[in-house]
């Protein structure tokens, strides 16, 4: 928990107003309990309801009040039940990074990105986004499921892992994705800053953010961008910008 700790009016009323307006006001405000309701709200955090929701600080419900633990030794497990009233404990709180307008990536509280190893194991160990750690959230009929990069859905295992196995998402695949951001706040767009732009701008934005510069020298692949507006059509712009830096060997993460 010591990294964790590191981490992170009312109107005018008039006088003489009558009893009517005082009804209404009631009623009013009874309405607006019962939408907070509908919301499904706990502890401040509530429930997504769609992919534009996804932003900040989010955290994953599996069960009722019951969310996604981070581990210190990179895996997960389903943290204990909490009360009605309380919300996710900080390594049950991710950040969620948008790469596309349909897949994210997960950060925990140690820094590193959610992904899944060949077995279908949920992991924490990565220091950069690739392929596996890449994540889609599906909406249908009010419920949602989390397929990883192996076309699974993850779900809690009777040995008291999160893995990414199942090819559909029955019961147990079914999750609550919540944020406690503000609900006012729009999230039209929440690319992160290395995404804006064109495919090549991005490219030196990632050059810039994970290149040792040994010989402060910028070192980016001049070969041809097609395959990389491909990939970000795909959904696998990050796994071929690596790629693109690896045969640079300049950047820390590909050596």
């Amino acid at each position: 928990m010591a990294e964790y700790s590191r981490v992170k009016s009312t109107k005018l009323v008039l006088k003489g107003s009558n009893k009517g307006k005082k009804k209404k006001n009631k009623d009013k405000k009874r309405k607006g309990t019962d939408d907070e309701a509908k919301l499904d709200i706990v502890g401040g955090w509530w429930c997504v309801s769609g992919f534009g929701e996804i932003a900040g600080t989010i955290a994953i419900e599996m069960q009722n009040n019951s969310y996604i633990h981070a581990l210190d030794t990179g895996l997960f497990t389903l943290g204990a039940p909490h009360k009605d009233d309380e919300g996710p404990d900080p390594p049950e709180q991710f950040t969620a990074v948008k790469l596309s307008d349909t897949r994210v990536a997960l950060k925990s509280g140690y820094g590193k990105y959610l992904g899944i190893n060949s077995e279908g194991l949920v992991v924490g160990r990565a220091d950069a986004i690739g392929a596996r750690e890449q994540w889609e959230p599906v909406f249908q009929d009010g419920k949602m499921a989390l397929m990883g990069a192996n076309s699974c859905f993850i779900s809690y295992s009777d040995d008291g892992d999160i893995v990414a196995s199942s090819k559909t998402a029955g019961d147990d695949q079914m999750l609550k994705i919540r944020t406690s951001m503000e609900r006012e706040v729009k999230h039209k767009d929440d690319l992160a800053d290395e995404d804006r732009g064109n495919v090549k701008s991005c490219e030196v934005n990632y050059v810039k953010k994970f290149q040792s510069f040994q010989d402060r020298r910028l070192r980016v692949n001049e070969d041809d961008s097609t395959t990389l507006k491909k990939a970000r059509t795909d959904g696998k712009f990050h796994e071929a910008l690596l790629d693109r830096r690896s045969k640079m060997k300049a950047d820390r993460y590909c050596k």
